[in-house]
């Protein structure tokens, strides 16, 4: 099993970090990527390691309701995010009833991993920031996620940033600002008055507005009905002159 090399460093100030969705062709460097990340962490750690495990990492590249996102240096993987727009799976750790009662739609983040060496260099906080555009473009107002207990650098991590504890102490949430679907009232000035005097133009067709005499065309006779079928009873018409025949 190949180890997941460090990426090449640059000097402080100058990295570039492209954010893509994850392919299939990424799924075994991406896999050994979360392992390094969380060794020292699930080291420390009785409840269940992070990532979960191999077979559940491929499940949830399958899931259309799952988002995985790569972030890279120069082709190398330097951060990874995991979030789901629903509670999906059986080991699932949320009740959705919990945020339904309480007006939230939450985008809850599965995963979110920094390699060891850009650590402290802003690649979090571009990962939080797609994290929440994502939710803002969902129409999610919460990205909610969960976070051990012993582990207090990202617990100071995600304070630092204004997420807040749910009813238990490893779920934390962050209010993400959005806008809302519907445009506000808007106060209309009414339209200047139409060059001839008429009525404004409309989405109709000319036929439909002024009637085929108005285009200088001729209305066709009504044809005379035919076939053995009851014919219904009407007024007779009034005599006027014949119509011209048509040319």
């Amino acid at each position: 099993m190949s180890e997941t090399k460090p990426p090449s460093r640059k000097k402080k100030g100058d990295l570039e970090v492209r954010v893509r969705r994850i392919h299939r062709r990424d799924l075994n460097r991406t896999w050994e990527f979360l392992k390094l990340v969380f060794r020292d962490v699930n080291r420390e750690t009785v409840e269940y390691q992070r990532p979960r495990s191999k077979r559940r990492f491929l499940e949830v590249y399958t899931s259309e309701w799952i988002e995985q996102l790569l972030y890279e240096v120069n082709g190398e993987i330097v951060g990874y995010s995991e979030c789901a727009f629903e509670a999906t799976g059986d080991d699932n750790w949320v009740n959705p009833r919990w945020f339904e009662k309480r007006g939230m739609r939450p985008l809850f983040v599965e995963e979110l991993a920094v390699h060891p060496d850009y650590q402290g260099r802003g690649v979090g906080s571009f990962i939080m920031e797609q994290l929440q555009h994502l939710a803002r473009t969902r129409g999610c107002t919460h990205l909610v996620l969960e976070v051990a207990e012993n582990n207090e650098s990202a617990l100071s991590w995600y304070r630092t940033r204004n997420f807040y504890k749910l009813d238990a102490a490893i779920f934390l949430a962050q209010k993400v600002p959005g806008e809302p679907d519907l445009l506000p009232p808007r106060r209309i000035k009414p339209r200047p008055a139409h060059p001839s005097g008429g009525a404004p133009t409309t989405g109709l067709m000319p036929e439909e507005v002024s009637g085929p005499a108005l285009l200088g065309k001729k209305p066709r006779a009504p044809r005379a009905a035919s076939g053995g079928g009851r014919k219904k009873a009407s007024a007779p018409a009034e005599k006027g002159p014949a119509p011209e025949p048509e040319e």
